[in-house]
């Protein structure tokens, strides 16, 4: 035990909970993009189509051409140096770049799970991963340390602790609690899964995974801190996880989850996996329990980093409840619903029709999507207005590029929203190409004329 006089940030703990993390993290990365690329999916999502939504700020990062899967292979071995500890620091900072290029190449792809890969990256830039059992320990010993700071564990926890209880804070809606949305349209459609396919037309059943599902999030951060709960908290995960997996697409999300879930218990548990490693491995640990403690530097530069962590970590805490600072339903408009742990919370089909007119002749014509988008994004577009504005304007470039004068671009759309009845969704009558992406409000969308109450 720990004496809890000692400060914080002067408290140690073992490194193998550190080692282990990475070991699985990096293996589950690598897993990803070997997974990603035998799909075919580098070249359906970011060589065949001829235009890509970017991120605001962000639209200077484009694929690139065929050297696309240079940067594929470029995170891939990256991340197995990772598991590896590695010229660590180097690895897991290329990992961090790539990955994170990658994720914001084409917003269509968004997905809760890859912004969190690229937060868990980031932060182990600044951690001692390669202090126990890494390639880098074992040929370098001053980097070899038996204990770490306990902030640097528990870093990993508050990130995991957040992605849950955040998660579970959007479900308390009125759509996903009282109405069972979207899962009363998403769950009937899994018919042909053995055993659980006649349950999952229930109505009841969907009430249960819903309700289920929110004290799930809002509980088992805490479940797997408390150590007398903690093994059943763990079940729970992998029960959950999988469950999740077997129900919906979400690639290795779960997997992921399941492998972080176990930096929660203590260090007995990692020594006994690391023990297990180092037979298969060949790779002993003994030279790792060397009795050496690691802790935080009293230096300048030791204290800037815990600064720069709190900055960090009180953006995470704030940036989710960005979208109280604009008016209007959240669902509708989704200003302020990325990067905000809301996952599958909405079910939005979409039509948009885009009008082209010359304002001085007055003729007009109407836009093929098919013949400048895939139907992912589509899809994708058809139902997010920050899509549909880029997306005109891309639209009079092109046609201006082919000698068109004096271009405006009008949309007809309309959109459903958790099973409501689809309805107007940007003004027809407004130009778009006179607004262009920003943080503020954009009034072209028009009323929800509904509340779905909740966080």
């Amino acid at each position: 035990m720990i004496p809890q006089s000692i400060p914080y940030f002067k408290r140690t703990t073992e490194a193998a909970p550190l080692a282990v993390f990475r070991i699985f993290f990096g293996l589950m990365m690598l897993a990803s993009i070997i997974r990603f690329w035998s799909y075919g999916w580098i070249d359906k999502l970011y060589i065949q189509p001829e235009f890509f939504f970017s991120y605001y700020g962000f639209e200077f990062i484009k694929p690139l051409g065929v050297y696309t899967y240079v940067l594929f292979v470029v995170c891939g071995l990256s991340a197995l140096m990772v598991a590896l500890g590695f010229r660590y620091r180097l690895s897991i900072t290329l990992f961090f770049l790539s990955f994170t290029y990658i994720e914001l190449m084409d917003k269509t792809t968004y997905l809760n799970h890859y912004y969190f890969i690229s937060l868990v990256s980031f932060v182990m830039i600044f951690l001692p991963a390669n202090a126990y059992f890494s390639v880098d320990a074992q040929r370098r010993p001053r980097l070899a340390f038996q204990e770490v700071p306990q902030w640097t564990i528990d870093a990993l926890k508050l990130l995991l602790a957040i992605v849950y209880f955040y998660a579970g804070l959007a479900k308390l809606n009125y759509d996903w609690l009282l109405s069972a949305m979207p899962l009363k349209i998403w769950l009937p459609s899994k018919y042909d899964i053995p055993v659980l396919g006649n349950l999952l037309q229930k109505e009841w059943v969907h009430y249960a995974f819903s309700w289920s599902g929110t004290f799930y999030d809002l509980l088992i951060p805490f479940l797997l801190l408390y150590r007398r709960t903690r093994v059943p908290a763990f079940v729970a995960v992998v029960v959950f996880h999988l469950l999740t997996r077997a129900l919906f697409p979400i690639g290795m999300f779960p997997y992921i989850m399941i492998v972080s879930a176990l930096i929660f218990f203590d260090s007995s548990l990692h020594k006994r996996i690391l023990s297990w490693l180092s037979k298969v491995l060949k790779f002993s640990t003994s030279q790792f329990n060397n009795g050496r403690v690691l802790v935080t530097s009293p230096s300048t530069s030791g204290k800037m980093k815990l600064y720069g962590f709190a900055l960090f970590f009180t953006l995470q805490l704030l940036l989710p409840f960005r979208h109280l600072l604009y008016e209007g339903e959240l669902f509708w408009s989704e200003e302020g619903y990325r990067f905000s742990w809301r996952v599958m919370l909405m079910e939005k089909a979409g039509y948009a029709n885009f009008k082209i007119v010359d304002k001085v002749s007055g003729k007009r014509f109407y836009v093929d999507n098919s013949d400048f988008l895939t139907p992912f994004q589509e899809k994708q577009m058809a139902t997010q207005p920050d899509f549909i504005l880029e997306y005109a304007h891309y639209l009079k470039r092109h046609f201006e590029a082919q000698g068109h004068k004096n271009l405006q671009v009008f949309v007809e759309s309309y959109v459903a929203l958790n099973g409501r009845r689809s309805r107007p969704y940007i003004d027809p009558d407004i130009d778009l190409t006179q607004f262009r992406e920003s943080f503020k409000h954009k009034t072209w969308i028009l009323p929800f004329n509904d509340e779905i109450k909740g966080l």
